[in-house]
């Protein structure tokens, strides 16, 4: 039994430092892009959202709203402050909208971290993320803001926080802040490389592939649209395991449609969503985020 153990504690311990070994700089880079965005850039992204408010964009705003959303390095409870105070200063829910979903899908970190899924799945995720809060816009304008109800989110009660980035010396604050983000996102980083290490050594792929490859794109799609919900808890931990996912089968579009429905039903960012968007909205989003994330996969699979 002892040397049953000690053989399969060898073998992922095997799968666990090779996975290491092959994503550690990801993770690194992305953190260290992460951090230099939120010390030197994220007040000067904030800057350019606010300052569209003088620019008669309409509901074309929602495209660069979006963008900026992905640019910025907050959170969603980092965000819900901001975007309140933006709305304060008059800046149209749908453009808010915009900025906030694709603000909860992606960030800097995120995106350097995704390079190690390669540049096809890097640039899918990027384009439908930005798709996504383009769309989310759209639809809060064509359903809210073009029949004048303009409140569509309710930041009663939220007021941007303090800053953590308050070192005078640059180089400190910015150390500070990495070290703060490796604190983080370690643990979880460290986890999804163990899950995957568990998944190479447990899970056949060929199996993986009958239900997440190509020959299954429809049901793969929307299996993989279900199981971002509950396993998506921290970006730096289901990188890992979606890179062995994609070398055991899975197709684009099934890990397409996990990288939306998995952060954008993370449970500390629907916890934020809920008290903003109030129940009847809130389902909504839910319903918008699951639809949209099936649509891609389906899209996504049919251009490949």
């Amino acid at each position: 039994m002892l040397q049953v153990l000690q053989r399969e504690l060898i073998y992922i311990w095997y799968y666990f430092d090779v996975q290491f070994r092959q994503i550690a700089f990801y993770w690194i880079f992305g953190m260290a892009v992460g951090s230099f965005v939120s010390v030197f850039a994220k007040d000067r992204i904030h800057e350019m959202f606010s300052a569209m408010q003088g620019k008669k964009l309409g509901v074309l705003g929602v495209i660069p709203a979006s963008i900026l959303g992905i640019l910025s390095p907050l959170c969603m409870y980092g965000t819900i402050p901001i975007a309140a105070s933006f709305s304060e200063k008059g800046i149209r829910h749908d453009w808010l909208a915009a900025f906030m979903m694709s603000s909860v899908l992606l960030n800097p970190q995120l995106m350097m971290y995704s390079l190690a899924l390669g540049p096809a799945a890097s640039m899918i995720r990027l384009v439908s993320c930005t798709v996504c809060g383009i769309v989310a816009g759209f639809l809060v304008w064509l359903f809210y803001e073009r029949k004048g109800s303009r409140s569509f989110f309710n930041f009663d009660g939220f007021a941007p926080g303090k800053s953590h980035d308050t070192d005078p010396n640059l180089l400190m604050r910015y150390l500070k802040n990495l070290g703060r983000n490796i604190k983080a996102t370690g643990l979880y980083f460290l986890i999804g490389v163990l899950l995957s290490a568990l998944f190479q050594r447990y899970v056949p792929s060929d199996r993986f592939a009958e239900l997440f490859g190509s020959a299954n794109k429809g049901f793969g799609v929307l299996m993989a649209a279900t199981i971002g919900v509950p396993l998506y808890v921290c970006g730096g931990g289901t990188i890992p395991l979606l890179q062995e996912w994609l070398w055991s089968g899975m197709s684009m579009g099934s890990a397409a449609s996990f990288m939306i429905t998995g952060p954008a039903t993370k449970i500390t960012n629907l916890g934020a969503l809920k008290i903003v968007l109030g129940i009847r909205r809130f389902l909504l989003y839910l319903l918008y985020v699951m639809g949209f994330s099936l649509l891609t996969g389906i899209l996504v699979n049919s251009l490949l």
